[in-house]
């Protein structure tokens, strides 16, 4: 039986029961409970729900909540948790996927929402595609600013041989904080190793992408996420690489960024945007949540 026939029988809902659907952008998957509040204990539903073996599995767990009362600038609150239970300010793919949920709770095919994240309010355009289960959707992701600064000056010197090709770096923050690394060939990147070895130089952690121009305005890159490890895509990531290469001078103003998941372009300005596929995998009924 498929994901989406399993997920779709018939269960006798309870009080407790937590209805939530999942989505991916770009297989970078989610878990979306549109819910009236945050629980106390959202950071344990996360790690046991986001569980590929226990759980239902899922790179995050998204709670969209309504605003508070006579708030008329925002239409709803974003709130993340990765899959071992840390917060997330925003994320590109996270909010498409959002977006999406939001779009079918309304049973609209286009819709434009602002979007309350901890980052600041994100403005997402949702399109429909040739595909019922998938839209077209767009972000305004902000300014790209500074990015937080290592505990060692010698960072790929110091994170070791896995680090080895790593040309040139910075880091950047885009309402998270990410670590971009140009490199010949991403694939060969053993990120498991990699990831890691870079991201323990920052207290907070770091998003560590490895990228490479592949062709006038194209990167290719490959992700070790804060809180989630190995993922198929990051849409923060793709956005924040973009605006590093354009300001080396590598790419231009409107980018094609590819990834394990898929592709997404971002547009690259005073403010960035991030525009890419959300597709809907299936809605799921928690039992006693």
């Amino acid at each position: 039986m498929s994901e989406r026939k399993a997920c779709e029988t018939t269960t006798m809902a309870s009080p407790l029961d937590a209805h939530l659907s999942k989505h991916h952008g770009l297989g970078n998957d989610f878990l979306v409970w549109l819910t009236e509040s945050l629980p106390l204990d959202a950071p344990d539903r996360a790690r046991r729900w986001c569980d590929r073996r226990t759980g239902i599995g899922a790179d995050g767990l998204i709670f969209g909540l309504p605003v508070a009362d006579g708030e008329t600038t925002t239409d709803l609150v974003f709130r993340l948790f990765n899959s071992d239970g840390s917060p997330a300010a925003v994320s590109g793919n996270g909010l498409r996927c959002l977006a999406q949920a939001e779009a079918r709770r309304r049973g609209v095919s286009e819709l434009s929402l602002r979007v309350s994240t901890p980052a600041g309010v994100r403005l997402c355009t949702v399109q429909p595609s040739d595909d019922a289960h998938t839209v077209v959707a767009s972000v305004a992701m902000g300014a790209a600013t500074t990015g937080p600064t290592p505990t060692s000056s010698a960072l790929m010197t110091d994170a070791g041989p896995s680090v080895a090709a790593v040309q040139r770096w910075e880091t950047v923050d885009i309402g998270n904080p990410h670590v971009v690394c140009q490199v010949d060939d991403p694939t060969a990147i053993d990120l498991a190793v990699a990831g890691p070895a870079v991201e323990q130089f920052f207290p907070d952690g770091a998003n560590v992408h490895f990228v490479s121009v592949t062709g006038n305005q194209e990167l290719l890159l490959r992700v070790w996420e804060r809180g989630a490890g190995i993922t198929e895509a990051c849409g923060t990531g793709a956005t924040a690489a973009a605006a590093v290469f354009h300001r080396w001078g590598l790419v231009g103003e409107s980018v094609r960024v590819q990834m394990p998941g898929g592709d997404v372009t971002v547009g690259v300005g005073d403010e960035l945007t991030l525009t890419g596929q959300a597709c809907h995998i299936a809605d799921i009924t928690v039992a006693n949540a």
